[in-house]
């Protein structure tokens, strides 16, 4: 935040997003916001907050330009008025009507180019936050969930590693730039591109889910555990054996 700048604005159509997350995100992600805008650099390896606050942090980078935008203006027509004063002291000639035209003329310009960008940039905030709102309704849809899971195809073999799926799939859904508005749609398009993962093998041949990670690394340590109580029976039984017989 600019130095001199000691407040932001979070807008009413933020509400939307707020009460879809649960109110556990919903308190990470405020507080995530001020840590930001306090300059502490702020870091979550949480998706969900990162993908609800993306459209907020571009938002308060836009405000924070205007700001700064506002305040250059200030000065510099501070700065001009100052001049004009000035000049109307020493001299009876008005300013040149030409510098003035051509002054405004690239004021115009340049509002323009702003107002373009700033159109980008909302449509890109609402294309990332609706398929956030998407994605936590498919979360909470446990009908559907279940549906995937038992319809046979083993598109995923549980809960945890169908959420772990969803999230690799909006990841895809961002680095695409795709758009999606419906939750049919959301539904339908999630299930083609599991059927599409699967068939071409690139589970086997990529880096494994953060799920199949947990579940990998505990089979290790529990088969090794299991190993490691299996030789203590034995020398158990071996000792006693030898007790027994001397």
């Amino acid at each position: 935040m600019a130095q001199d700048k000691k407040g932001f604005i979070l807008y009413a159509d933020q509400k939307e997003l707020f009460e879809q997350l649960p109110d556990s995100k919903a308190g990470e992600l405020i507080k995530h916001i001020f840590k930001y805008v306090n300059d502490e650099n702020p870091i979550s390896d949480d998706l969900i907050i990162n993908l609800a606050f993306t459209p907020i942090k571009q938002q308060l980078k836009r405000d924070l330009l205007k700001f700064e935008e506002a305040k250059k203006q200030r000065s510099e027509a501070g700065k001009r008025s100052a001049a004009l004063r000035k000049e109307q002291r020493t001299s009876t000639n008005p300013t040149s009507v030409e510098s003035r035209s051509t002054k405004s003329t690239v004021t115009v310009n340049d509002k323009v180019k702003v107002n373009v960008k700033d159109t980008v940039k909302e449509e890109e905030d609402n294309r990332h936050r609706q398929i956030l709102e998407l994605a936590i309704d498919y979360k909470k849809n446990e009908r559907v969930i279940n549906a995937v899971l038992k319809n046979g195809q083993q598109l995923a073999f549980s809960k945890e590693d169908l959420i772990t799926k969803l999230d690799d799939f909006i990841l895809h859904l961002e680095s695409t730039g795709e758009t999606i508005k419906t939750k049919k749609d959301f539904n339908t398009h999630f299930l083609n591109w599991l059927r599409v993962k699967k068939k071409k093998g690139s589970e086997k041949s990529t880096k494994p889910t953060a799920a199949e990670k947990v579940f990998g690394e505990y089979y290790e340590e529990a088969n090794t555990i299991a190993k490691q109580l299996n030789n203590l029976t034995l020398q158990k039984n071996e000792q006693e054996n030898k007790r027994i017989g001397g």
